[in-house]
């Protein structure tokens, strides 16, 4: 075990083990946070529930923009200092939403949030890609979600103990943990961007943009994988919502369930990636997208943290297909001087399940019931399951066409 471990070490360049390290050091503090973070506006503000979703709406709006803009600023300027901007402005949202008390004052926060997470994300896909050959990418964006969920089996667990007595002190962790990170690549990260991409002018926005969206193949499977994307919104943002207003689940119970999820994503990416490495990535995804849908649809049978804690064990099996296979898949579509755009249209799948699934689930919660949410989110699930067959299914026979 030792051997593999040590073998698996020098796989990878050190700065991508700088990137796993940072990863999980500030997936911890900040996952202290994030997943109670409509309980706690809710506690402070006590509006309804849409309302206090769209607080999500507007990060996921303002996401959605910068993250057109992250991937040209990435591929012109470089990928580190748009990192620790990004890393450092997250950081201080953090520490002012602390004292927030009004509905604006959370708004504002959640707009700079939106502002600074694309130009971490999209700067980070890229360094990975500029850092990882086409042969290792599937294994090195499955170590680095190992990373992340590593953080997040931590987090939430300690956020959760922390939050039942005082949220300041996470907040406070998650300052903390980004600002960590940022200073780490800060001092010790050098650039990646390839040379020729330097030293050649770059295009402008819109024409760069609209080269990329010729790929025809690329936008239809992005935009299958946003629209379920929404499904995995529900769960990480309203799940823990409904499970506290509708079941009493207090959050340092709720804390595990997250933590349960990051387990499982520690313990069995890698063996799982091996696995659907073998296969082309389109069927994976699509086989990914059912165990959300299925996930996602459980929750209208739970009745208590077991049957909640049951959903998001059927999800993340659907992330361990699903993630690493898809960032794969992107990474290796683009060129080097289209890598930042290519991660910004991939990285706009969260932003934009992140803006529309709360307000859907709000609007059915508030309108209908509470539990109709589940149903909306299975309903998502299913459709977009059915265009990624129907899409895999097309570009089979392409292949077989032109073979």
């Amino acid at each position: 075990m030792l051997n593999n471990l040590e073998q698996t070490f020098k796989q990878y360049p050190k700065q991508f083990w700088l990137l796993f390290g940072g990863m999980l050091i500030s997936m911890i503090g900040s996952t202290m946070i994030w997943p109670l973070l409509l309980i706690f506006v809710s506690k402070k503000l006590t509006l309804p529930l849409a309302q206090t979703a769209s607080l999500m709406t507007i990060n996921a709006a303002v996401g959605v923009t910068f993250t057109f803009i992250a991937g040209s600023i990435t591929d012109k300027f470089g990928r580190k200092w748009v990192m620790v901007f990004g890393l450092l402005v997250n950081a201080m949202t953090y520490l002012f939403m602390m004292h927030a008390d009004t509905y604006i004052v959370f708004a504002i926060m959640m707009a700079l949030s939106g502002l600074a997470s694309p130009l971490y994300r999209v700067g980070a896909d890229a360094m990975i890609t500029d850092l990882i050959p086409d042969g290792q990418r599937i294994e090195a964006f499955a170590l680095i979600r190992m990373a992340k969920n590593l953080g997040v089996s931590l987090g939430p667990a300690i956020g959760g103990i922390l939050a039942a007595r005082s949220y300041d002190i996470a907040f406070i962790s998650a300052t903390a943990g980004m600002t960590f990170f940022s200073l780490l690549l800060a001092f010790f990260a050098k650039e990646t961007m390839p040379a020729k991409v330097e030293n050649d002018t770059i295009q402008p926005i819109q024409s760069g943009y609209r080269e990329m969206l010729k790929d025809r193949d690329f936008i239809a499977m992005i935009s299958l994988y946003s629209f379920g994307w929404i499904t995995s919104a529900l769960m990480w943002i309203l799940l823990p919502v409904y499970a506290n207003q509708q079941y009493g689940i207090p959050e340092n119970l709720y804390g595990l369930i997250p933590t349960t999820n990051g387990l499982i994503v520690i313990f069995f990416q890698v063996l799982v990636t091996k696995q659907t490495k073998r296969f082309r990535p389109l069927p994976m995804i699509t086989l990914g997208m059912v165990f959300y849908a299925i996930g996602t649809g459980f929750v209208v049978f739970a009745t208590g943290f077991w049957g909640f804690w049951t959903s998001i064990v059927i999800i993340t099996i659907g992330e361990l297909i699903i993630v690493p296979t898809s960032s794969a898949y992107v990474a290796n579509r683009s060129q080097p001087e289209t890598r930042g755009r290519y991660m910004s249209i991939y990285n706009l799948s969260w932003s934009f399940a992140r803006g529309a699934g709360p307000v859907m689930g709000g609007w059915l919660s508030d309108t209908y019931a509470p539990v109709a949410i589940w149903y909306g989110g299975f309903v998502v699930g299913t459709l977009s399951t059915l265009g990624l067959l129907l899409l895999t299914i097309r570009s089979r026979r392409k292949q077989l066409i032109t073979a």
